[in-house]
């Protein structure tokens, strides 16, 4: 005869059925000339099944065919959110996923409205939804028709300073395999002088410390390099205000997970983007994977000047 379990705890245990929750499904969504189809591509990049330009009406069904199949474990959904030919609403479905148990991440992608026009009139198209009216006409339209799913969204990616490629990084890193179920900290450097991020949860601002910039030998150079880091960073004060503004994250990253947000973006400004808050957002980028936190750092302006 076979052995038989003495004990209670040497019996053998059933496998646990698998969860919806398990499902790696991520929802894309936002402004015509954000940028989906870039997105799109980048989530194929990293292993994600890609749906795209599926109708709102079947995301429901598409999430419960990826969570039947064994191949689609990381799928994401592309959605247009204009379509007039379907009536269910992007936040009542996403709403309806998560009460069958579902965990959709909702990116939302936005940008300024001179750049949309600028991105439509350099391919020569109509907006959607201008009809016989302007170009700007339709943007305002679109975006009141997607106030609810932008307010709704897990992340906003403000792609008007970003070229494709740079796009298609951020969302690379934003959703490799190691992060999925991990709040993700981006530190985004930025220029003042061209605007502050749509898309950031803190700015700071690092123009208290010394330009590089009038410093001869560090103008050419950025802060991504060692000589301008240790002039940033040597700088009275500095070391203070990533230590100081690191603790405050690290503090508060617990309430953002018990709320369900999975994305912050951390934004530190100096003049240009180039030197100041390159380098201080490099070190603080490391300071909070020294913690423990899942964190990179992006650099949406350097390289413009």
């Amino acid at each position: 005869m076979p052995d038989t379990p003495t004990h209670l705890d040497d019996a053998p245990t059933a496998a646990s059925p698998p969860s919806r929750a398990d499902l790696d499904l991520v929802i894309v969504t936002g402004v015509s000339g954000g940028g989906r189809s870039t997105v799109a591509r980048a989530l194929e990049n990293v292993g994600y099944y890609v749906v795209d330009n599926l109708p709102q009406a079947l995301m429901v069904t598409m999430a419960e065919l990826a969570f039947e199949s064994e191949v689609t474990r990381r799928t994401a959904m592309v959605l247009d959110v204009r379509s007039a030919a379907f009536s269910v609403d992007l936040t009542g479905a996403v709403k309806e996923m998560r009460a069958r148990g579902f965990r959709p991440r909702v990116v939302f992608l936005d940008a300024q409205d001179d750049v949309l026009i600028r991105r439509f009139e350099s391919v020569r198209r109509a907006h959607p939804l201008q009809g016989s009216g302007r170009l700007l006409d339709g943007i305002v339209a679109e975006r009141d028709l997607l106030t609810d799913a932008r307010d709704e969204a897990d992340v906003v990616i403000d792609t008007s300073h970003l070229n494709v490629n740079q796009l298609r990084s951020r969302v690379e890193e934003l959703f490799s395999v190691d992060s999925a179920r991990n709040l993700r900290v981006t530190v985004l450097s930025f220029g003042f002088k061209y605007g502050l991020p749509q898309d950031a949860d803190f700015v700071l601002d690092a123009r208290f410390l010394p330009n590089p910039f009038w410093v001869p030998e560090l103008r050419d150079h950025t802060g991504r390099e060692a000589e301008v880091s240790e002039f940033v960073l040597g700088q009275p004060g500095a070391t203070e205000f990533v230590d100081t503004y690191a603790d405050l994250i690290r503090r508060t990253t617990g309430g953002f997970e018990r709320e369900g947000k999975r994305y912050v973006t951390v934004a530190i400004g100096c003049t240009g983007g180039k030197h100041r808050s390159v380098a201080i957002a490099e070190a603080l980028a490391l300071r909070l994977r020294d913690a423990g936190l899942s964190a990179y750092a992006h650099h949406r302006d350097l390289g413009r000047e």
